[in-house]
């Protein structure tokens, strides 16, 4: 169980029907189709919103209050009529948890929904809104926006203006408890962050056994010191090993310069005559002689 993580996750439950909004426009068959089939949390992660508002302040009633987590299509019956319905998985807060089941607010839901995402031409959920306002105030606002096309009920509050929202309905959000097992990034992060505790002074608070040989009792911040200081001193010796390098370098490159200066200094000396040493006179004869030869 260590490192396992609770938290509560809806059952699927019904966002929207094909046909309604609640700005006059109608809501289609295939942008329900591409919400579910496009919808990942690591491309947008859609968030909960209360109302349709978005406040930028984490403590604010307007924050958000979790996220929709999958999404899926089927089909129901409306008045006798079969529809295509859009339905959400969730992962709520624990306010959204204490405002649904304790204390009976916020019961229906409305989808906010871009018909052209990102350039992609599909269209995408982008968020999701709870009210209290039910279906039947949904419709007449519906009437109200076909009078008056003109008309932008919730502008304000739409990220773009081009998206809409799908008319309130009530909807039973029932919460299940879930556990969910860590990914292997948290196990590492989790295995370090024990060990630099423990490194840091969580030593510190155990007491030795009586029985516990001298080296049990060690303080443990003192090895964390240690560590940090081996970390900046093999810093430090790499920087050290880098310039001997570079010295190194130029001391070779001032060895090959002295050895081709002296061997050309030695080529000339052993080809200059010496200066003290005499001349040889040339050997001319002598004047007014002969050289005789007995053989």
């Amino acid at each position: 169980m260590s490192g396992q993580t609770k938290k509560f996750r809806s059952k699927f439950f019904r966002i929207a029907v094909e046909g309604d909004a609640t700005d006059g426009r109608v809501i289609e068959r295939q942008w329900l189709l591409d919400a579910a089939a496009t919808y990942s949390q690591t491309t947008y992660a859609a968030r909960i919103w209360m109302e349709h508002f978005r406040s930028m302040l984490p403590d604010s009633p307007f924050r958000a209050y979790g996220d929709v987590t999958a999404l899926k299509t089927e089909e129901v019956e409306i008045d006798g009529k079969k529809k295509l319905a859009l339905f959400a998985q969730i992962e709520p807060t624990d306010d959204l948890v204490k405002i649904v089941n304790v204390q009976k607010q916020k019961l229906y839901t409305s989808m906010e929904i871009s018909p052209k995402f990102a350039n992609t031409g599909k269209a995408y959920l982008t968020g999701l809104g709870i009210t209290d306002s039910p279906a039947s105030l949904g419709t007449e606002r519906l009437a109200f926006s076909a009078q008056h096309p003109e008309a932008k009920l919730f502008g304000e509050r739409k990220q773009h203006a081009d998206n809409l929202f799908s008319a309130a309905g009530e909807v039973e959000m029932a919460f299940e408890e879930v556990i969910t097992e860590p990914t292997a990034t948290d196990k590492l992060f989790n295995v370090l962050s024990t060990l630099a505790e423990r490194l840091t002074g969580a030593a510190t608070k155990v007491e030795p056994k009586p029985d516990a040989p001298p080296a049990a009792t060690q303080d443990f911040s003192a090895i964390a010191t240690a560590l940090a200081g081996i970390g900046d001193h093999l810093k430090t010796q790499g920087e050290s090993f880098a310039q001997l390098q570079r010295e190194s370098a130029e001391q070779n490159a001032t060895v090959k310069k002295l050895q081709t200066d002296f061997a050309d200094l030695y080529s000339r000396l052993d080809n200059t005559p010496n200066g003290a040493q005499p001349v040889r006179p040339p050997a001319n004869g002598t004047k007014g002689t002969s050289a005789v030869t007995d053989c």
